[in-house]
């Protein structure tokens, strides 16, 4: 399986999460999140979203998976490249630097407990 396919599976299983809880928050009438941002890494991917014609390698990856494309048409998803440097869910995937993890850490509003006195 090649990046972009890999990447472009995993953000169309975390968008249908995400559309399953903005549901869920507009049927609590909370607030409306449309359009909601996915941030990415990988270009690829995202071009694939935004231009399918373009990507005829992309074949092969499962029609259950082109509902990604379908969101970012109908203008639900916006689908926003992130560098790699400054993905904060890498805290909770990837093994990490002391200095990286607490760059993280602190991104994510995550204090230790030792420095709460």
């Amino acid at each position: 399986m090649s990046t972009c396919e890999a990447e472009y599976n995993a953000t169309a299983m975390a968008v249908c999460q995400a559309l399953w809880l903005e549901a869920l928050i507009e049927e609590l009438n909370l607030r409306n999140c449309s359009p909601m941002r996915m941030l990415m890494d990988n270009k690829s991917t995202i071009d694939l979203a935004k231009h399918p014609v373009s990507h005829g390698r992309s074949k092969h990856i499962e029609t259950k998976f082109h509902f990604l494309r379908d969101q970012v048409s109908k203008e639900k998803l916006e689908l926003k490249f992130c560098r790699s440097e400054d993905q904060v869910t890498d805290i909770l995937t990837k093994p990490l630097k002391s200095i990286k993890f607490k760059e993280l850490r602190h991104k994510l509003g995550v204090t230790s407990l030792t420095n709460l006195n």
